[in-house]
Parts: structure tokens; sequence; C-alpha cells
């Protein structure tokens, strides 16, 4: 039908011929036969050319020696019309040399089908927004349950479960396991990251070296103790805490845990107490130390010095074991991060008599080397 024409009704027919005709022949009986039949006014030539009749459909289906089917006519003239039209072509009687007989079906209201559908997809649209809409006011009650309460993301590469205040906070709660992490976010905590595993994985390490303050809080069993033992050897700690002897961390009431550790993040909030010097023999290594620190602290480089005091070398962390291995008169070594194992075995073959760091992992075979710390110095 032209683009002008809007279909208003379908006028249905089925048909029977006896003999074998084709889909032309059908075509051609239609327009010939009910030609002049109504008046020229209602020729469906006529009809079609003023786009009151759209293209006509014939569907056939030959046995040996019959043809039937079905015919579609869309119209968009008046009721009436299609009633007559619909009668003249049930007044065919021959198909070429054959009898036929041409049957009404229906004629259908093609507005009213998309009505319809109109009325159904608008029960759609409204079924979807209604799903994804709440109301004001519960929006506004769920505000109110929910509070300041973070909520649960992921970090690094691994996708590490963590709390979405994570990124903004200065400090970091490391836990065991997502269902800590959640604990902790009951408690009004959302500055935490799940270890998820005893293997460390590099992404927390970095993280770590970009926080002020780093808190590990594990299970109070065996496994806890492991885990932190672990972490000691990787990352720089500054507070370590357990659960309750045998408790898992998920399983602590958000009062307990804000009992454990409220007292750690006041003292982040307000400033840690200055380090003091916790003995008077080390007053002349303290000293020593507290002119270094300042140009030392936040480079996470290492600084040799030898028995006058006089610098040897400055390297990165990252570098220092490899470059002891080619020095020689060396006294004391001091570096802006965790004394490891392996630090303490090249210091050692190096004939270093004493090192000192932020913090000492737990080590083994330390005999005779001194190892400090800047808190143990007062050096802050």
């Amino acid at each position: 039908m032209p683009q002008s024409g809007i279909v208003k009704y379908h006028v249905k027919l089925s048909y029977e011929v006896d003999g074998l005709v084709e889909r032309a022949d059908i075509i051609g009986a239609i327009f010939g036969q009910t030609e002049g039949l109504l008046g020229p006014e209602m020729n469906l030539n006529e009809l079609q050319r003023v786009s009151k009749v759209g293209r006509i459909e014939v569907n056939a289906k030959s046995t040996s020696n019959t043809t039937n089917g079905d015919a579609l006519i869309p119209m968009s003239t008046d009721i009436d019309t299609c009633a007559l039209i619909a009668a003249g072509i049930e007044s065919i009687d021959k198909v070429g040399p054959f009898d036929c007989a041409f049957k009404l079906e229906a004629i259908d209201d093609v507005r009213a089908a998309k009505k319809d559908d109109i009325v159904k997809r608008a029960k759609e649209i409204k079924q979807k927004w209604a799903t994804k809409t709440v109301s004001e006011g519960e929006s506004m009650l769920n505000d109110v349950h929910q509070g300041d309460a973070g909520k649960l993301t992921t970090y690094g590469p691994s996708k590490l479960t963590c709390s979405s205040g994570l990124s903004d906070s200065n400090w970091v709660i490391l836990v065991e396991g997502r269902a800590d992490v959640i604990n902790l976010l009951r408690a009004g905590y959302d500055n935490v990251l799940a270890i998820e595993g005893a293997k460390i994985d590099e992404s927390i390490k970095e993280l770590c070296n970009t926080k002020d303050t780093v808190v590990a809080f594990l299970d109070g069993d065996r496994a806890g103790g492991f885990i932190l033992k672990e972490l000691k050897s990787l990352v720089p700690l500054d507070y370590e805490i357990q659960a309750d002897s045998g408790v898992e961390v998920e399983e602590l009431t958000p009062q307990r845990i804000d009992e454990i550790l409220r007292p750690i993040a006041d003292e982040i909030k307000n400033g840690k107490p200055a380090p003091e010097l916790k003995s008077e023999d080390d007053k002349p290594v303290a000293e020593m130390a507290a002119k270094v620190f300042p140009n030392l602290n936040e480079t996470l480089e290492a600084v040799a010095l030898d028995g006058d005091q006089n610098e040897i070398f400055k390297v990165p962390i990252s570098e220092v074991v490899s470059k002891l291995s080619s020095q020689s008169g060396i006294k004391y070594l001091l570096l802006d991060g965790i004394i490891t194992q392996r630090l303490l075995e090249g210091a050692k073959n190096a004939g270093i008599e004493c090192v000192i760091g932020h913090r000492v992992a737990k080590l083994s075979n330390s005999d005779g080397m001194t190892l400090k710390t800047f808190g143990d110095l007062g050096v802050s």
C-alpha cells in the first residue's frame, strides 16, 4: 500500500479451485471478475490507485487436481465498502476454465489489534518503571537506615574485597576475608581491605606504601597468627592486632570491633605519642639517626655510614642488598623501610654492626647484629 494509505481492515478469504492454477490466476480472477460489478468507483484497480486497497497477498497449494489457499486484502475504506468487496469476491465462480468457490473468513479491524498491542506495551513500560523505581519516602527511609555506612567494592587486578572508603582514607585496616570487611562496615569502618589468602598479593604491598598507617586486624586463631607473620615480613605494619582468642573477626559484634579499633583510630586522628628513647645506652646512635632521619624518611631509600658517620652510599631499598655485596667499611645502615631476613643476611656478610629501620620483621640468626627502629631511638 502507498505511504499515504493507512490500513484499517484486513479482508481474509479462502478459496478452492477444481483444477491446477497458479497464484497469478487467482489474483487475475479477483481483479477481472469484480471489475464493473459494483460500479467504477468500487473497482479494485481504482481503489488501489487512490490508496484505498493495498497489495493483495495470495497463497496457493495444489494437490493432484485441485488448488486451494487463502487471500488477504488490506483496505483503508469504511466497513461498508469492505463488506461489498468481500461479497463481490465471494461471487467469483471461475478461475480460467475451472470452477471455484471463495469464502469470507474474517474482516479484522487492524486498529483494534494495534490498540491491543499499544495497551500491552504500555503495561510492560509501567511494570518496568515500577520495578526500577522506589517511592521518595522509601528512599528516604533507606538512607536513614543505612546512615553513613560504606559499601563493598574491589581493589587491584585480583579484585580483592574492600570497602568503598579505602581510597579516601590515609590509613588502611587489613583483614583476612570478605566477611571481615562486611563486619567492620557494620561497626563503621570503611577503610578495610581483605587479604583473601595466605599469599599476600602484590597490590596490597603497593597500597600500604601509599598509606600513612597500616593496621593488621586478624582472627584470634592459629591461622591468624601465621598470616600475621607473613604480613609482617612483607608489609610495614604500624599496628598488629588479633580478635579475641579463638574468635574470628567476622564473629565479633560491632561493639567489640569498635572497642578494639577505637583507641587506634583515635591515636591516628590525634597523632601518635612522640617516641621516646628506650635506653640511654643508645643515645649516641640515636643522635646519629636523628641527623639522618629527616632526609631519609619517606624516600624508600637506604643510607650506609662508616665508623665516623660519613656517608658511603645512598640507594633505593630495592638495590641495597646487591649494593652491600660490593662494599666494605660500613658500620651503620639506616633505611626507610622494614628490616627483613634477606637484608639482615646481606648486612652480616658486609660486616655491618648496626641496622636501623622503621620496623623489624620476625628474624632468625640476628646474634651479633644490633637492630633498632627509629621509634626505639626516640626519632620521628
